[in-house]
């Protein structure tokens, strides 16, 4: 970074948490009023944490119990929900709370985006038969159509403008482009074809233009997916979904048709812990209990004794174990046994197995199994581990699918990043040791929870953001902001894409699912949609 970039900054004065005064906000509301009226701020990503942070600065107000520190906020929405649903002691005007505005009536806020398309996992990662969780991308479209929000698709930073260049041209810059890689499995075979893993294989059927040739081959017997959480169980579902079900839904026709022609009847899902530790939530498992001609596979022998064992667990992980128990255990009723009698596919969990490794077909060629190292816990609560018995077993497969974490990447040398976690190191969202620049969503806290974990996490950025513009921590001089680096990506020949550009692309998808009676049918060339805006 240039030094006289934050040549006005008296570095000793940065705090790492610091709420403002109210001297501290009146000090900021003069100086900005007579310097620079419009903070121009820089939010890299476009999917949820990119999206919720963007609302927060630009028009969010959230009412604080007296005593209360900003940084307690918690938002128990669902995902898709839009709006923070407030307790009556918490309404504006109560008696028990005082009001706390958290946001800034004149900042604008550029979004940019790596793809062409914006809204990230919301698009790429939620599955197709699961279009409800797609409705928070009502609430993104408004954000985005703010005129004092502008989209900044077809822009790769780290590669096409820098994350100092973008320091320089902001007042704050904010890093919420989640985690764009997948952990490795490390063992021998994983190269062979006929792994994958769960991130790019959901990525395929999902429509993203970076797996759109990834090309599974659906005709052996048996796959195994490797952990135990709702990617895992997305992916299953959708193996084992009868593609007539699929017809419907936003899923891509490429993939659609080799869905088609698929031959996996038994999909084992397999983890290194027991039914108490599964990263699953209740809801995914119904629809896996209840998935059409399919039928489960439970060994009654790794649920002896949590019976007496849940009863001190929370009540989510209760009701999960209590299902997973009744499964394995009950004997279902004559409907639902004659149900499972005519299935011709099943699934199954297998717990307290490790991989070691993807053992080859005979002439080399493709994954033709899994070895599994046998596990047994220890420890307790959190600290519980699997280590390995000694003894092994072999499962013959012929399509293996990694579903054991999704992880971030550094964006940019300038940028601190933690490797062995995945994460920007950060205080609350301010990035450690460089202020002005600050992480939301994934690349915050690491790939963890659902949606409205992620706008609860975004909205803390955000509001951390704004305490510091009100306390005059940020730059206060005019930035030029977009215009600084829309002159770079011209020299470097870089065409953004507008949000009016997306809504063009929309409108072609929508047209083209209309023949189907689908929702849409995604465009998953990028060159294909450049020739469609005419860049």
């Amino acid at each position: 970074m240039a030094p006289r970039c934050w040549r006005w900054w008296h570095w000793s004065a940065w705090p790492r948490i610091r709420p403002p005064s109210a001297r501290s906000t009146l000090s900021f509301r003069r100086q900005f009023s007579t310097q620079e009226k419009t903070p121009k701020i820089c939010v890299v990503g476009s999917g949820p944490a990119g999206f919720y942070t963007a609302q927060h600065l630009l028009k969010s107000r959230h009412v604080l119990p007296p005593g209360s520190h900003p940084m307690e906020l918690s938002f128990p929405v669902l995902p898709g929900e839009g709006e923070v649903p407030w307790g009556p002691s918490l309404l504006p005007g109560s008696p028990s709370c005082h009001l706390l505005s958290q946001h800034h009536s004149q900042a604008h806020v550029d979004i940019y985006e790596k793809q062409l398309m914006p809204f990230g996992l919301v698009r790429f990662g939620v599955a197709p038969d699961h279009p409800e969780v797609k409705n928070v991308i009502n609430t993104f479209t408004q954000t985005a159509q703010s005129d004092r929000c502008a989209f900044r698709g077809n822009v790769e930073v780290g590669r096409d403008v820098t994350v100092p260049e973008l320091r320089e041209a902001y007042h704050a810059v904010v890093l919420s482009y989640g985690a764009e890689d997948h952990q490795a499995l490390e063992i021998p075979g994983e190269e062979l074809p006929g792994v994958f893993s769960a991130r790019a294989f959901v990525g395929w059927y999902n429509g993203l233009p970076e797996n759109r040739e990834l090309a599974p081959d659906l005709s052996c017997d048996t796959a195994v997916i490797l952990g135990q959480g709702n990617v895992a169980l997305d992916v299953a579902r959708i193996l084992l979904t009868p593609p007539e079900h699929l017809e419907k839904t936003d899923i891509t026709e490429a993939a659609l048709g080799v869905l088609r022609q698929n031959r996996v009847k038994t999909v084992w899902i397999v983890g290194r812990r027991g039914p108490l530790q599964v990263a699953f939530t209740i809801k995914e498992l119904r629809e896996m209990i209840q998935l059409p001609g399919t039928r489960p596979i439970l060994d009654p022998a790794d649920f002896l004794g949590l019976q007496d064992r849940i009863k001190e667990v929370p009540r989510p992980r209760k009701r999960l174990t209590e299902l997973l128990l009744r499964t394995a255990t009950e004997q279902p009723g004559m409907e639902e046994a004659a149900r499972q009698t005519s299935a011709s596919r099943a699934w199954g969990l297998r717990f307290f197995r490790s991989p070691q490794q993807v053992l080859p077909s005979p002439e080399g060629r493709r994954a033709a199994g899994i070895r599994l190292a046998v596990t047994r816990l220890e420890g307790v609560g959190e600290a519980t581990q699997a280590v390995p018995t000694g003894d092994v077993e072999d499962l013959p497969c012929g399509l293996v699918l990694s579903s054991v974490g999704y992880k971030s990447r550094p964006i940019d040398p300038s940028v601190p990043f933690d490797p062995k976690l995945g994460v920007i190191p950060n205080t609350e969202g301010r990035v450690v040791d460089v202020p002005g620049l600050y992480c939301s969503g994934w690349v915050k806290r690491g790939p963890t929870g659902v949606i409205a974990t992620t706008m609860t996490d975004s909205f803390l950025t955000g509001q951390s953001l704004l305490q510091d513009l009100k306390a005059g921590l940020l730059p206060s001089g005019p930035r030029p902001g977009y215009t600084a680096i829309q002159a770079l990506l011209s020299l470097r020949g870089v065409r953004p894409v507008s949000f009016s550009d997306w809504e063009k692309l929309d409108a072609e998808e929508v047209a083209r699912g209309r023949g189907t009676g689908k929702p849409r049918e995604k465009l998953v060339d990028p060159q294909e949609m450049l020739q469609l805006l005419g860049h």
